[in-house]
Protein backbone atom coordinates (compact mmCIF):
# COMPACT_ATOMS: atom_id res chain seq x y z
CA UNK A 1 0.00 0.00 0.00
CA UNK A 2 2.86 2.59 0.78
CA UNK A 3 4.38 1.83 -2.33
CA UNK A 4 1.81 2.55 -4.59
CA UNK A 5 1.43 5.87 -2.59
CA UNK A 6 5.41 6.78 -3.40
CA UNK A 7 4.42 5.63 -7.10
CA UNK A 8 1.60 7.93 -7.39
CA UNK A 9 3.93 10.76 -5.50
CA UNK A 10 7.15 10.07 -7.75
CA UNK A 11 4.49 10.15 -11.21
CA UNK A 12 2.97 13.29 -10.48
CA UNK A 13 6.26 14.99 -10.10
CA UNK A 14 7.19 13.75 -13.42
CA UNK A 15 4.48 15.46 -15.25
CA UNK A 16 4.61 18.50 -13.53
CA UNK A 17 8.08 18.59 -13.92
CA UNK A 18 7.68 17.47 -17.85
CA UNK A 19 4.97 20.53 -18.00
CA UNK A 20 7.68 23.15 -16.82
CA UNK A 21 9.91 21.80 -19.10
CA UNK A 22 7.34 21.71 -22.22
CA UNK A 23 6.37 25.31 -21.38
CA UNK A 24 9.42 26.32 -21.08
CA UNK A 25 10.52 25.36 -24.49
CA UNK A 26 7.09 26.64 -25.72
CA UNK A 27 8.45 30.45 -24.18
CA UNK A 28 12.12 29.92 -25.61
CA UNK A 29 10.64 28.96 -29.50
CA UNK A 30 7.92 31.88 -29.43
CA UNK A 31 10.90 34.86 -28.15
CA UNK A 32 9.05 34.55 -24.95
CA UNK A 33 12.83 34.63 -23.22
CA UNK A 34 16.63 34.16 -24.28
CA UNK A 35 16.18 35.32 -27.43
CA UNK A 36 14.20 38.06 -29.26
CA UNK A 37 12.41 37.04 -32.40
CA UNK A 38 14.19 36.55 -35.22
CA UNK A 39 16.11 33.97 -33.12
CA UNK A 40 19.36 36.42 -32.91
CA UNK A 41 20.76 36.67 -29.53
CA UNK A 42 20.98 38.88 -27.30
CA UNK A 43 24.81 40.09 -26.70
CA UNK A 44 26.04 43.24 -24.33
CA UNK A 45 26.09 46.08 -27.24
CA UNK A 46 22.94 44.71 -28.98
CA UNK A 47 20.58 47.63 -29.77
CA UNK A 48 17.69 45.63 -28.58
CA UNK A 49 19.42 44.60 -25.22
CA UNK A 50 17.24 45.85 -22.51
CA UNK A 51 18.61 49.26 -21.23
CA UNK A 52 21.79 49.54 -23.19
CA UNK A 53 20.50 52.24 -25.56
CA UNK A 54 23.99 51.23 -27.46
CA UNK A 55 26.37 52.73 -25.32
CA UNK A 56 26.12 51.56 -21.49
CA UNK A 57 28.66 48.50 -21.73
CA UNK A 58 32.27 48.95 -22.26
CA UNK A 59 34.22 46.81 -24.63
CA UNK A 60 36.12 43.82 -23.85
CA UNK A 61 39.49 45.23 -22.51
CA UNK A 62 42.15 43.58 -23.72
CA UNK A 63 44.62 44.02 -20.60
CA UNK A 64 41.88 42.23 -18.52
CA UNK A 65 41.28 39.47 -21.61
CA UNK A 66 44.21 39.53 -23.44
CA UNK A 67 43.78 35.86 -24.91
CA UNK A 68 40.19 35.97 -24.99
CA UNK A 69 38.47 39.12 -25.74
CA UNK A 70 34.92 37.72 -25.44
CA UNK A 71 35.80 36.82 -21.66
CA UNK A 72 34.44 40.08 -20.64
CA UNK A 73 31.04 38.98 -19.22
CA UNK A 74 27.43 40.56 -20.15
CA UNK A 75 25.21 41.45 -17.25
CA UNK A 76 22.29 39.87 -17.03
CA UNK A 77 18.99 41.93 -18.33
CA UNK A 78 17.73 44.50 -16.71
CA UNK A 79 14.24 45.87 -16.60
CA UNK A 80 13.62 47.95 -19.20
CA UNK A 81 14.21 51.74 -18.76
CA UNK A 82 11.64 54.24 -17.27
CA UNK A 83 9.81 56.23 -20.70
CA UNK A 84 11.24 59.51 -18.97
CA UNK A 85 14.95 57.88 -19.28
CA UNK A 86 14.03 57.47 -22.99
CA UNK A 87 13.00 61.04 -23.51
CA UNK A 88 15.68 62.86 -21.27
CA UNK A 89 18.21 63.61 -24.24
CA UNK A 90 20.39 65.63 -22.55
CA UNK A 91 21.85 62.63 -20.31
CA UNK A 92 20.77 63.83 -16.69
CA UNK A 93 19.14 60.17 -16.20
CA UNK A 94 22.82 58.87 -16.35
CA UNK A 95 23.53 61.02 -13.01
CA UNK A 96 21.00 59.85 -10.93
CA UNK A 97 18.63 56.20 -10.26
CA UNK A 98 20.37 52.89 -8.97
CA UNK A 99 23.47 52.34 -10.26
CA UNK A 100 24.23 55.25 -11.61
CA UNK A 101 27.67 54.89 -11.53
CA UNK A 102 27.90 51.76 -13.22
CA UNK A 103 26.05 53.14 -15.90
CA UNK A 104 28.37 56.06 -15.82
CA UNK A 105 31.79 54.08 -16.16
CA UNK A 106 30.04 52.07 -19.13
CA UNK A 107 29.23 55.11 -20.89
CA UNK A 108 32.53 56.91 -20.92
CA UNK A 109 33.90 53.54 -21.68
CA UNK A 110 32.27 53.26 -24.52
CA UNK A 111 32.98 56.94 -25.59
CA UNK A 112 36.69 56.17 -25.33
CA UNK A 113 36.36 53.20 -27.08
CA UNK A 114 34.26 54.56 -30.13
CA UNK A 115 36.06 58.00 -29.85
CA UNK A 116 32.97 59.73 -31.78
CA UNK A 117 34.95 62.58 -33.72
CA UNK A 118 32.47 65.61 -34.50
CA UNK A 119 32.83 67.87 -37.68
CA UNK A 120 35.38 65.09 -39.35
CA UNK A 121 35.84 66.31 -42.84
CA UNK A 122 36.94 69.50 -41.13
CA UNK A 123 40.36 67.96 -39.90
CA UNK A 124 42.19 67.50 -43.10
CA UNK A 125 46.07 67.05 -41.42
CA UNK A 126 47.82 66.05 -44.58
CA UNK A 127 46.28 67.78 -47.12
CA UNK A 128 48.31 71.27 -48.69
CA UNK A 129 46.23 73.64 -47.41
CA UNK A 130 46.69 72.80 -43.75
CA UNK A 131 49.33 75.42 -42.80
CA UNK A 132 48.44 79.02 -42.78
CA UNK A 133 49.45 79.99 -46.19
CA UNK A 134 51.90 78.89 -49.04
CA UNK A 135 55.07 79.59 -47.16
CA UNK A 136 54.12 77.08 -44.39
CA UNK A 137 55.94 74.02 -46.09
CA UNK A 138 57.10 71.59 -43.87
CA UNK A 139 54.04 73.01 -41.13
CA UNK A 140 53.19 70.67 -37.85
CA UNK A 141 49.50 69.49 -37.77
CA UNK A 142 48.21 70.69 -34.77
CA UNK A 143 46.06 69.26 -31.87
CA UNK A 144 44.76 71.19 -29.05
CA UNK A 145 44.03 69.16 -25.77
CA UNK A 146 42.01 70.94 -23.00
CA UNK A 147 42.20 69.72 -19.59
CA UNK A 148 38.52 69.99 -18.39
CA UNK A 149 37.31 70.04 -15.09
CA UNK A 150 33.99 71.28 -13.72
CA UNK A 151 33.84 75.17 -15.12
CA UNK A 152 31.28 75.84 -17.67
CA UNK A 153 31.93 79.46 -17.49
CA UNK A 154 35.52 78.98 -18.36
CA UNK A 155 34.96 76.82 -21.04
CA UNK A 156 32.67 78.38 -23.09
CA UNK A 157 35.19 81.59 -22.90
CA UNK A 158 38.15 79.27 -24.17
CA UNK A 159 35.66 78.16 -27.08
CA UNK A 160 35.16 81.37 -27.55
CA UNK A 161 38.55 82.89 -27.59
CA UNK A 162 39.25 79.86 -30.44
CA UNK A 163 36.39 80.54 -32.24
CA UNK A 164 37.89 83.86 -33.17
CA UNK A 165 41.43 82.39 -33.60
CA UNK A 166 43.07 81.97 -37.32
CA UNK A 167 43.58 78.73 -38.61
CA UNK A 168 41.32 76.81 -35.71
CA UNK A 169 39.22 74.93 -38.80
CA UNK A 170 42.74 72.77 -39.17
CA UNK A 171 43.57 71.98 -36.09
CA UNK A 172 41.59 68.72 -33.60
CA UNK A 173 40.05 69.94 -30.80
CA UNK A 174 40.83 67.33 -27.90
CA UNK A 175 38.52 68.24 -24.66
CA UNK A 176 39.36 65.36 -21.79
CA UNK A 177 36.96 65.49 -18.94
CA UNK A 178 37.09 64.84 -16.02
CA UNK A 179 33.62 65.15 -15.02
CA UNK A 180 30.61 63.93 -16.90
CA UNK A 181 28.17 66.89 -17.77
CA UNK A 182 25.57 67.43 -19.72
CA UNK A 183 26.38 71.30 -19.20
CA UNK A 184 29.72 70.71 -20.39
CA UNK A 185 28.97 68.27 -23.01
CA UNK A 186 26.25 70.86 -24.43
CA UNK A 187 29.25 73.37 -25.01
CA UNK A 188 31.46 70.63 -26.85
CA UNK A 189 28.49 69.67 -28.99
CA UNK A 190 27.98 73.46 -30.19
CA UNK A 191 31.51 73.54 -31.70
CA UNK A 192 31.22 73.82 -35.22
CA UNK A 193 34.27 75.83 -35.71
CA UNK A 194 36.67 72.59 -35.91
CA UNK A 195 36.73 69.07 -35.45
CA UNK A 196 35.96 68.29 -32.32
CA UNK A 197 36.19 65.45 -29.85
CA UNK A 198 35.72 64.26 -26.11
CA UNK A 199 37.42 62.10 -23.74
CA UNK A 200 36.94 61.27 -20.60
CA UNK A 201 39.33 60.06 -17.75
CA UNK A 202 37.91 56.79 -16.66
CA UNK A 203 39.66 57.20 -12.82
CA UNK A 204 37.74 60.55 -11.72
CA UNK A 205 36.29 60.72 -8.78
CA UNK A 206 32.66 61.12 -10.51
CA UNK A 207 33.08 57.39 -11.46
CA UNK A 208 35.09 56.20 -8.18
CA UNK A 209 32.96 58.06 -5.63
CA UNK A 210 33.97 56.01 -2.33
CA UNK A 211 37.15 53.74 -3.18
CA UNK A 212 40.10 54.37 -4.59
CA UNK A 213 41.40 56.39 -6.87
CA UNK A 214 38.39 58.66 -5.03
CA UNK A 215 37.97 58.63 -1.57
CA UNK A 216 37.45 55.40 0.05
CA UNK A 217 35.96 56.35 3.50
CA UNK A 218 38.21 53.77 4.73
CA UNK A 219 41.08 55.68 4.00
CA UNK A 220 43.75 57.61 6.82
CA UNK A 221 42.36 61.01 7.02
CA UNK A 222 45.01 63.56 5.61
CA UNK A 223 46.11 64.83 8.98
CA UNK A 224 46.04 61.61 11.07
CA UNK A 225 49.62 60.84 12.44
CA UNK A 226 51.31 57.68 11.28
CA UNK A 227 51.30 55.79 14.55
CA UNK A 228 47.64 56.41 15.31
CA UNK A 229 46.98 55.18 11.36
CA UNK A 230 48.66 52.12 11.75
CA UNK A 231 46.97 51.81 15.25
CA UNK A 232 43.28 52.84 13.16
CA UNK A 233 44.21 50.04 10.33
CA UNK A 234 43.46 52.47 7.72
CA UNK A 235 44.24 51.22 4.24
CA UNK A 236 46.93 53.46 3.71
CA UNK A 237 48.67 53.93 7.33
CA UNK A 238 51.81 52.93 5.74
CA UNK A 239 51.81 55.53 3.00
CA UNK A 240 52.09 59.09 3.70
CA UNK A 241 53.56 61.52 1.98
CA UNK A 242 56.90 63.42 2.87
CA UNK A 243 55.12 65.79 5.38
CA UNK A 244 53.11 63.07 7.45
CA UNK A 245 49.53 64.28 5.16
CA UNK A 246 47.86 61.05 3.81
CA UNK A 247 46.23 61.85 -0.04
CA UNK A 248 43.36 63.66 -0.79
CA UNK A 249 41.83 62.72 -3.49
CA UNK A 250 40.47 65.70 -5.04
CA UNK A 251 44.41 66.97 -5.16
CA UNK A 252 45.60 63.66 -6.67
CA UNK A 253 43.53 63.41 -9.58
CA UNK A 254 44.83 66.41 -11.79
CA UNK A 255 48.01 64.62 -11.82
CA UNK A 256 46.39 61.37 -12.72
CA UNK A 257 44.15 63.17 -15.42
CA UNK A 258 46.99 65.03 -16.80
CA UNK A 259 49.58 61.65 -17.50
CA UNK A 260 46.58 59.65 -18.47
CA UNK A 261 45.99 62.00 -20.24
CA UNK A 262 49.10 62.58 -22.53
CA UNK A 263 49.45 58.90 -22.90
CA UNK A 264 45.88 58.85 -24.55
CA UNK A 265 46.34 61.68 -26.64
CA UNK A 266 49.67 60.27 -28.41
CA UNK A 267 49.12 56.59 -28.33
CA UNK A 268 45.37 55.78 -28.32
CA UNK A 269 43.62 58.46 -30.39
CA UNK A 270 42.71 57.19 -34.14
CA UNK A 271 42.53 60.75 -35.50
CA UNK A 272 46.12 60.94 -34.71
CA UNK A 273 47.61 57.79 -35.69
CA UNK A 274 49.62 57.26 -38.71
CA UNK A 275 50.03 60.83 -39.40
CA UNK A 276 53.31 61.74 -40.28
CA UNK A 277 56.01 64.13 -38.74
CA UNK A 278 55.73 67.19 -37.48
CA UNK A 279 53.08 67.26 -35.33
CA UNK A 280 52.21 69.10 -32.37
CA UNK A 281 49.94 68.92 -29.49
CA UNK A 282 49.15 71.92 -27.54
CA UNK A 283 48.18 71.54 -24.16
CA UNK A 284 45.60 73.66 -22.36
CA UNK A 285 43.06 74.05 -19.74
CA UNK A 286 39.56 75.40 -19.23
CA UNK A 287 40.64 78.24 -17.60
CA UNK A 288 42.99 79.83 -20.84
CA UNK A 289 42.50 81.93 -23.13
CA UNK A 290 43.84 82.39 -26.31
CA UNK A 291 44.59 85.27 -28.67
CA UNK A 292 43.30 85.68 -32.18
CA UNK A 293 46.92 85.26 -33.64
CA UNK A 294 47.89 81.96 -31.21
CA UNK A 295 47.81 79.25 -33.93
CA UNK A 296 49.66 81.62 -36.39
CA UNK A 297 52.65 82.60 -33.23
CA UNK A 298 53.02 78.71 -32.54
CA UNK A 299 53.88 78.00 -36.40
CA UNK A 300 56.28 80.40 -35.99
CA UNK A 301 57.77 79.71 -33.24
CA UNK A 302 57.86 76.24 -34.67
CA UNK A 303 59.67 77.61 -37.75
CA UNK A 304 62.22 79.12 -35.36
CA UNK A 305 62.71 76.26 -33.44
CA UNK A 306 63.72 74.42 -36.34
CA UNK A 307 66.09 77.51 -37.41
CA UNK A 308 67.90 78.61 -33.99
CA UNK A 309 67.07 75.68 -31.47
CA UNK A 310 66.65 72.15 -33.11
CA UNK A 311 67.67 70.83 -29.65
CA UNK A 312 64.50 72.92 -27.90
CA UNK A 313 61.93 70.14 -26.48
CA UNK A 314 58.89 72.30 -25.63
CA UNK A 315 57.20 75.59 -26.72
CA UNK A 316 54.99 77.54 -24.37
CA UNK A 317 52.73 80.29 -25.19
CA UNK A 318 51.68 81.62 -22.74
CA UNK A 319 53.47 83.25 -19.32
CA UNK A 320 52.19 84.58 -15.97
CA UNK A 321 54.15 88.12 -17.17
CA UNK A 322 52.25 91.30 -16.73
CA UNK A 323 51.90 93.23 -20.27
CA UNK A 324 50.45 96.52 -20.13
CA UNK A 325 48.47 97.93 -22.90
CA UNK A 326 50.13 101.35 -22.75
CA UNK A 327 53.71 99.59 -23.41
CA UNK A 328 55.52 101.54 -25.77
CA UNK A 329 57.22 98.59 -27.13
CA UNK A 330 54.31 96.25 -27.46
CA UNK A 331 54.61 96.09 -31.41
CA UNK A 332 58.21 95.31 -30.89
CA UNK A 333 57.56 92.47 -28.54
CA UNK A 334 54.63 91.18 -30.51
CA UNK A 335 57.22 89.91 -32.58
CA UNK A 336 59.57 88.80 -30.39
CA UNK A 337 60.56 85.34 -28.84
CA UNK A 338 62.39 84.27 -25.86
CA UNK A 339 65.13 81.52 -25.07
CA UNK A 340 65.16 80.01 -21.80
CA UNK A 341 65.53 77.13 -19.20
CA UNK A 342 61.63 75.95 -18.77
CA UNK A 343 59.89 76.34 -15.42
CA UNK A 344 56.84 74.91 -14.28
CA UNK A 345 55.39 78.04 -12.79
CA UNK A 346 56.31 80.37 -15.41
CA UNK A 347 55.94 78.21 -18.57
CA UNK A 348 53.41 75.44 -18.08
CA UNK A 349 50.71 77.29 -20.13
CA UNK A 350 49.60 76.60 -23.83
CA UNK A 351 52.97 73.88 -23.57
CA UNK A 352 53.55 72.31 -27.05
CA UNK A 353 55.53 69.45 -28.07
CA UNK A 354 56.26 67.01 -30.84
CA UNK A 355 56.30 63.22 -30.78
CA UNK A 356 59.83 63.03 -29.41
CA UNK A 357 59.62 65.03 -26.47
CA UNK A 358 56.60 62.50 -25.35
CA UNK A 359 58.87 59.62 -25.93
CA UNK A 360 61.13 60.78 -23.24
CA UNK A 361 58.43 61.56 -21.14
CA UNK A 362 57.28 58.06 -21.47
CA UNK A 363 60.17 56.56 -20.53
CA UNK A 364 60.26 58.25 -17.34
CA UNK A 365 56.75 57.04 -16.14
CA UNK A 366 58.41 55.44 -13.54
CA UNK A 367 60.15 58.80 -12.19
CA UNK A 368 57.02 60.66 -12.72
CA UNK A 369 54.67 58.46 -11.05
CA UNK A 370 56.74 58.15 -8.24
CA UNK A 371 57.65 62.00 -7.48
CA UNK A 372 55.88 63.11 -3.94
CA UNK A 373 54.51 65.84 -5.75
CA UNK A 374 50.88 66.16 -6.48
CA UNK A 375 51.45 69.20 -9.41
CA UNK A 376 52.07 67.79 -12.70
CA UNK A 377 53.60 70.82 -13.64
CA UNK A 378 56.26 70.59 -10.72
CA UNK A 379 56.84 66.84 -10.84
CA UNK A 380 57.97 67.82 -15.19
CA UNK A 381 60.01 70.41 -13.78
CA UNK A 382 61.62 67.23 -11.48
CA UNK A 383 62.20 65.08 -14.62
CA UNK A 384 64.07 67.98 -16.38
CA UNK A 385 66.81 67.41 -14.02
CA UNK A 386 65.87 63.50 -12.57
CA UNK A 387 65.21 61.58 -15.78
CA UNK A 388 64.86 63.26 -19.10
CA UNK A 389 68.57 63.07 -21.30
CA UNK A 390 68.31 66.61 -20.86
CA UNK A 391 66.80 69.81 -19.09
CA UNK A 392 64.46 71.55 -21.32
CA UNK A 393 64.76 74.59 -23.01
CA UNK A 394 61.86 76.57 -24.23
CA UNK A 395 61.10 78.86 -26.98
CA UNK A 396 57.89 81.36 -26.25
CA UNK A 397 56.88 84.77 -27.42
CA UNK A 398 57.98 87.94 -25.30
CA UNK A 399 53.97 88.60 -25.61
CA UNK A 400 52.07 85.85 -24.51
CA UNK A 401 49.64 84.43 -26.95
CA UNK A 402 47.67 82.17 -24.02
CA UNK A 403 46.20 83.70 -21.14
CA UNK A 404 45.20 82.62 -17.69
CA UNK A 405 41.18 83.15 -16.45
CA UNK A 406 40.96 81.48 -13.45
CA UNK A 407 42.70 83.94 -11.16
CA UNK A 408 42.47 82.48 -7.15
CA UNK A 409 39.80 79.73 -8.08
CA UNK A 410 42.21 77.18 -9.21
CA UNK A 411 43.09 73.98 -7.25
CA UNK A 412 46.16 75.88 -5.81
CA UNK A 413 43.94 78.55 -4.19
CA UNK A 414 41.70 76.27 -2.30
CA UNK A 415 44.14 74.14 -0.94
CA UNK A 416 45.87 76.74 0.43
CA UNK A 417 42.71 77.87 2.42
CA UNK A 418 40.11 76.65 4.39
CA UNK A 419 36.93 75.21 2.67
CA UNK A 420 34.87 78.93 3.96
CA UNK A 421 37.69 80.81 2.79
CA UNK A 422 37.73 79.00 -0.71
CA UNK A 423 34.07 79.29 -1.20
CA UNK A 424 34.07 82.85 -0.43
CA UNK A 425 37.08 83.26 -2.81
CA UNK A 426 35.49 81.19 -5.69
CA UNK A 427 31.86 82.79 -5.54
CA UNK A 428 34.48 86.63 -5.84
CA UNK A 429 36.31 85.09 -8.76
CA UNK A 430 34.58 86.35 -12.46
CA UNK A 431 36.72 85.28 -15.41
CA UNK A 432 34.50 87.59 -17.35
CA UNK A 433 36.19 90.48 -16.02
CA UNK A 434 39.55 89.14 -16.84
CA UNK A 435 38.97 88.12 -20.13
CA UNK A 436 37.18 92.10 -20.54
CA UNK A 437 41.25 92.92 -19.59
CA UNK A 438 42.82 90.45 -22.03
CA UNK A 439 40.88 91.45 -25.02
CA UNK A 440 41.11 95.36 -24.52
CA UNK A 441 44.67 94.90 -24.55
CA UNK A 442 44.37 92.87 -27.61
CA UNK A 443 42.23 95.30 -29.61
CA UNK A 444 44.39 98.08 -28.38
CA UNK A 445 47.21 96.60 -30.20
CA UNK A 446 45.06 94.96 -32.85
CA UNK A 447 47.50 95.89 -35.58
CA UNK A 448 50.62 94.44 -33.49
CA UNK A 449 49.20 90.62 -34.05
CA UNK A 450 49.96 88.26 -36.84
CA UNK A 451 53.48 89.07 -37.14
CA UNK A 452 54.57 88.01 -40.40
CA UNK A 453 58.11 87.02 -39.09
CA UNK A 454 59.20 86.52 -35.62
CA UNK A 455 62.99 87.65 -34.25
CA UNK A 456 64.95 85.52 -31.69
CA UNK A 457 65.77 88.60 -29.28
CA UNK A 458 66.18 87.47 -25.70
CA UNK A 459 67.93 84.15 -25.14
CA UNK A 460 68.63 83.86 -21.43
CA UNK A 461 71.50 82.08 -19.25
CA UNK A 462 70.86 77.87 -20.26
CA UNK A 463 71.32 75.66 -16.88
CA UNK A 464 69.61 73.01 -15.18
CA UNK A 465 66.69 73.68 -12.62
CA UNK A 466 65.73 71.54 -10.05
CA UNK A 467 62.24 72.34 -8.27
CA UNK A 468 62.92 74.57 -5.17
CA UNK A 469 60.45 72.87 -3.32
CA UNK A 470 58.80 69.08 -2.63
CA UNK A 471 54.54 69.97 -2.03
CA UNK A 472 53.89 66.53 -1.26
CA UNK A 473 50.43 65.09 -1.58
CA UNK A 474 51.72 62.11 -3.64
CA UNK A 475 52.76 59.43 -1.08
CA UNK A 476 50.43 56.56 -1.78
CA UNK A 477 51.61 53.86 -3.36
CA UNK A 478 48.12 53.08 -5.15
CA UNK A 479 48.53 56.06 -7.24
CA UNK A 480 52.14 55.37 -7.89
CA UNK A 481 51.04 51.81 -9.41
CA UNK A 482 47.67 53.49 -10.97
CA UNK A 483 49.93 56.00 -12.98
CA UNK A 484 52.43 53.47 -14.29
CA UNK A 485 49.53 51.78 -15.84
CA UNK A 486 48.34 54.13 -18.46
CA UNK A 487 50.99 53.08 -20.96
CA UNK A 488 49.44 50.06 -20.58
CA UNK A 489 46.08 50.74 -21.09
CA UNK A 490 44.56 49.60 -24.18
Amino acid sequence: MRLRIYKRKVLALLLALGAAAACALTLWGSGGGGRPEGGEAFTPHSPSFPGTRGLLLPPPLPHLFPHNASAFPPPPPSKPPREEEDEDEDGLSLLSGPNATLRLRSLIYRLNFDQPLRNAHKWRPLTADHGNDAADTGAPWVALVVQVHSRPEHLSLLLGSLRQAKGVERVLLVLSHDVWSPELNALASAVDFCAVLQIFFPFSLQLYPEEFPGPDPRDCPRDLGRAAALQRGCLNARFPDSFGHYREAAFAQAKHHWWWKLHFAWERLRALRGLPEPGLLLFLEEDHFLAPDALHVLRRLWDMRQRECPECQVLSLGSYAAVRADDADFAAKARAAELKTWKSTEHNMGLAFPRETYRQLAACSEAFCAYDDYNWDWTLQHLTVGCLPRFWKVLLPQVPRVFHTGGDCGMHHSKKKDKAAADKASAACHPAAQIRKVEALLAAHRDSLFPEAMALSKRFPLAPLSPHVKNGGWGDIRDHELCKSYQRLQ
